[in-house]
């Protein structure tokens, strides 16, 4: 028995309906919200590679040996990137007139300044010191810390990349919107390196009094793959949810013309077992008849 049986559509016309435009636009918003759910999945990936990144520079560089800066950094304005964290000796002279603050910097549970103090090294440039964090005052000011050191001093520090400028926030007086290294080197009159600054390493009671010593970084690469991996079930499930719907509408659609496809194999069953019953039958007879 071949074909579809009476009062039945074939099978593929069931399906018909997804040929329709409104159906192709469906198809189509699932694509584009696949396609968009796969691209925040691989820039969670690209995080990831980010902070994995950071953590090796973090072991390679932030227990090392101190080298001299002139050896890490022969170029004033140079830096690269796997340098941060590098650790390098100072020789020289704090310029204690010159000493800056950078406002709205977080630590210790607040907001409050960084201190940055420029050291003109032996050689007669000037190395930009990161001395550490100190809270803000009641009047939005400073409040007390240390000087630096006068004559001349032997320091370490772990390089970092100065930040620039951002739109809308300016310097007033001493007070600096951000590490802007060009800003600071354009008030002194000694060539100044603007490539990095250095986070200056205290230990004992001195890391513990104003300014005080930044901590060390976190070796955390951070959520980002779960995250990643989320966005692309995401997109998965957006093409389980449109054949979720495709089925509910075909179900819907043979209950109001009254065909039932899900029925047809049992249909099938009964009309062959019909058939097998008229068969026996006629079996019968002709024993009879030969009788």
């Amino acid at each position: 028995m071949s074909g579809s049986l009476p009062g039945q559509a074939p099978f593929s016309s069931e399906w018909s309906f997804l040929r329709s435009r409104r159906w192709a636009g469906y198809l189509a918003l699932v694509v584009v919200f696949a396609i968009v759910c796969c691209a925040l999945g691989m820039w969670q990936f690209a995080r990831r590679a980010e902070a994995r990144a950071e953590i090796s520079r973090i072991d390679a560089n932030y227990d090392a040996q101190a080298i001299p800066v002139a050896d890490a950094l022969p170029d004033l304005e140079g830096f690269d990137v796997d340098q941060r964290w590098q650790v390098v000796a100072l020789s020289g002279e704090y310029l204690a007139d010159e000493e800056v603050v950078v406002r709205n910097r977080p630590g210790q549970g607040g907001s409050g300044f960084e201190v940055l103090t420029p050291l003109r090294l032996d050689d007669g440039s000037v190395f930009i010191v990161d001395r550490g964090w100190v809270a803000q005052g009641s009047d939005g000011r400073p409040g007390e810390f240390t000087a630096p050191p006068a004559g001349p001093v032997d320091v370490e520090a772990r390089l970092k990349a100065g930040e620039g400028q951002i739109n809308g926030r300016t310097s007033a007086g001493d007070e600096f919107a951000t590490i802007d290294l060009d800003e600071l080197a354009g008030r002194l009159h000694d060539p100044t390196y603007t490539g990095a600054y250095g986070l200056l390493i205290q230990s004992g009671a001195d890391a513990a009094e104003p300014p005080i010593a930044a901590t060390r970084p976190l070796r955390d690469e951070g959520p980002h793959l779960s995250y990643a991996l989320q966005w692309f079930v995401f997109a998965i499930m957006g093409f389980i949810g449109l054949a979720w719907a495709a089925n509910r509408e075909r179900k819907s659609i043979a209950e109001a013309s009254g065909v039932q496809p899900d029925r047809r194999r049992p249909v099938q069953r009964q009309v062959n077992r019909t058939q097998r019953r008229d068969s026996d039958a006629d079996l019968e007879d002709g024993v009879l008849d030969r009788r």
